[in-house]
């Protein structure tokens, strides 16, 4: 049901283009015809929409990935730096809910562990939603920002760096073993709100893959049984993850995209001060205007990525590579 669905959703929006193409050029001939430079003006402008739409639409069509379709997971990290980081932490935080809230897509806060004085040292996002992952997935990498510190009496200029890594969902099609001798679990109360019933109780859990070093975490519920259940269902998903990264890699020699949190490691640049700027280290995309982009506008960002990366070719999926 779920790829009849995403079929008949193509098969709308494209139908949509050509009877908007066939619209547009009706108006633009219609203008030539009659000498109405607004008419004229009117359908060249509908053609400059749809051109963008479709070049949208073929990106779209393009997320043949193994686990593109997927719902994803995102994870934000503070960086070295105290809590400049942790606030920048937070920011990027919003900045993805903003984004997954604006395009439909069901977001929940999955764990939060909050800073020393503002910000928060980590939180997990469960994003739902068609394509969420293929859509999030180059997001992952180091992000960078630089600003006016709002924590410095000195007004001094600082700059802070967050890690991002977005991993896909599993379902229950794809069989992932995981050896529970392997991994260390452990309870704790659970940290913001939620009522005097998960501030009381250890009901947060978190897991340790020993081989892997993976630490993956959940809060969210009130019960710890339910909090166990989506720990274990995200470190398969974190294993999963790390699978098809290294049989990319094999057959790509590509270098990893997770990588020191610090300087000349960052994929995107956000400068608030002393000039308004963000720019995509590795396709050079900009945006003029931070504040929208910090308020989700990041899909000339993750177009732009997902563009590249089709244009220099997909790596083989992984069962291709059995």
């Amino acid at each position: 049901m779920r790829e009849r669905q995403s079929l008949e959703r193509q098969i709308t929006l494209y139908r949509q283009i050509e009877r908007g193409l066939d619209d547009a050029v009706t108006l633009v001939e219609l203008g030539e015809a009659e000498d109405d430079e607004a008419t004229t003006a009117e359908g060249e402008a509908a053609l400059r929409s749809l051109s963008e739409l479709a070049q949208k639409r073929e990106i779209e069509a393009l997320l043949s990935g193994e686990a593109d379709s997927n719902d994803a997971y995102l994870e934000v990290h503070a960086g070295a730096g105290g809590t400049e980081s942790q606030d920048w932490a937070q920011m990027l935080t919003r900045m993805y809910m903003r984004w997954a809230e604006d395009r439909g897509y069901k977001v929940a806060l999955i764990e939060e562990s909050p800073g020393e004085e503002a910000g928060v040292k980590s939180a997990t996002l469960e994003i739902k939603g068609e394509n969420a992952y293929g859509w999030l997935k180059t997001e992952s990498g180091v992000h960078r920002l630089v600003r006016i510190s709002p924590f410095d009496s000195n007004a001094r200029r600082h700059t802070s760096f967050a890690s991002v890594w977005v991993y896909p969902v599993i379902d229950e099609t794809i069989e992932i073993e995981v050896n529970e001798s392997e991994c260390r679990v452990d309870t704790y109360r659970s940290s913001g709100a939620g009522g005097q019933h998960v501030n009381t109780t250890d009901s947060a859990v978190r897991i340790t893959h020993l081989p892997t070093g993976i630490v993956v975490a959940s809060q969210q519920e009130r019960s710890q049984i339910k909090n166990r259940a989506i720990a274990w269902a995200m470190l398969r998903a974190r294993l999963y993850d790390l699978e098809l990264k290294k049989r990319e890699e094999k057959a790509n020699a590509a270098a990893a995209s997770k990588t020191e949190i610090g300087w000349g490691h960052q994929i995107r640049s956000y400068v608030l001060q002393p000039y308004q700027l963000v720019k995509d280290v590795r396709t050079g995309v900009e945006s003029g205007n931070p504040a929208a982009v910090l308020d989700g506008e990041i899909d000339p960002f993750i177009e732009a990525a997902l563009a590249h990366r089709l244009k220099e070719g997909q790596p083989p999926q992984v069962k291709d590579l059995e």
